[in-house]
């Protein structure tokens, strides 16, 4: 490669290895003679040298949930840009796996991006020193993170709900554990009082379809007008549950969600919901780890939320939805 480039050996050595120390054009020649050839450097023997692996560990608490794909599929597009590579761990909504996959991830990666972390303080304090860690939907002091304003969606559709003539609206929460849960409930007691409307608060329910179709009967029971959902996969579970009781959406019922997951606009009434930047979420989170693993200036970086308007929420109806 370096007789195809017309520099030396060790030119090509720093080209891969420390491209900062390689003048630009000298470099482009390297990779142009890397690509003629199909050559591919070997990221286990680089890491000899510069002391990093090339690769970003994330790690989700359902990978089944679209909203987390969404956020994954932005790490790994800045990852790629970045010539680094994702590795994905499942914590299955369960702390004590979250932290052991940090742990088995730790000496393979040169940073871990951890999505919306179900465990306590101490134990997230414990793990900082396994690894440089980025957070994403959760504050916790002197770590790193990138946050969307959940406070400031909730406010939006609470607003939207009442300029609509909705006064008694049913809150359906998701995870106990949830820091973004805590930051939507927040946002609904003040946003609740301040548009004379009254909050149902019910659950915690799984974020699933299943939880969203547990949540509809207790919303029903309390005779409420409009359903505020913890994200769009118990929403859709709603619009289930809804159209098998005979509650037309949203004749007699409007339902928000929350993400603005793909399948929000494919339902058969398209779901109002309050979209979260999630590919943008993991785009920055990935910039955080790359542009300095510990930051000390930048320590919370937060994205704006979006009230999306589809066709699952309208006026309030005239009489109390009958059910059967």
């Amino acid at each position: 490669m370096a007789r195809v480039a017309e520099v030396s050996v060790s030119t090509v050595s720093r080209a891969f290895t420390v491209p900062d120390m390689v003048h630009p054009q000298t470099r482009r020649k390297v990779l142009q003679a890397a690509e003629e050839l199909g050559y591919q450097p070997n990221r286990a023997a680089r890491g000899l040298v510069t002391g990093r692996t090339g690769n970003i560990g994330v790690v989700v608490p359902d990978v089944a949930n679209p909203f987390f794909s969404a956020v994954l599929k932005g790490c790994a597009a800045r990852a790629r840009g970045a010539q680094h590579v994702v590795f994905l761990a499942d914590a299955a909504e369960d702390p004590r796996v979250e932290a052991e996959m940090v742990g088995a991830m730790a000496k393979q990666v040169d940073g871990i991006v951890l999505c919306s972390p179900r465990e306590n303080s101490a134990e997230l304090h414990r793990l900082v020193g396994t690894s440089p860690l980025v957070l994403v939907n959760r504050v916790e002091g002197g770590l790193p993170a990138v946050l969307m304003d959940s406070a400031d969606g909730v406010r939006q559709a609470v607003e939207h709900l009442a300029a609509l003539g909705h006064r008694r609206i049913a809150y359906l929460s998701g995870p106990a554990a949830s820091w973004a849960g805590e930051e939507r409930l927040g946002g609904l007691r003040a946003a609740a009082p301040a548009c004379d409307v009254e909050a149902v608060e019910l659950g915690p329910f799984p974020p699933t379809f299943q939880g969203g179709i547990q949540a509809t009967d207790l919303a029903l029971a309390r005779g409420v007008t409009a359903v505020l959902a913890f994200n769009d996969l118990m929403a859709i579970g709603v619009l289930n549950r809804l159209a098998a009781r005979g509650v037309s959406v949203p004749g007699q019922m409007s339902v928000i969600g929350f993400d603005d997951i793909e399948m929000a606009s494919m339902t058969t009434e398209p779901l109002t919901t309050v979209q979260m930047p999630m590919e943008a979420a993991g785009r920055a989170a990935v910039d955080m780890l790359l542009d300095d693993p510990q930051p000390t200036t930048e320590l919370q970086r937060w994205l704006p939320t979006q009230l999306i308007v589809r066709s699952t929420t309208a006026p309030l109806p005239a009489a109390p939805a009958a059910t059967r």
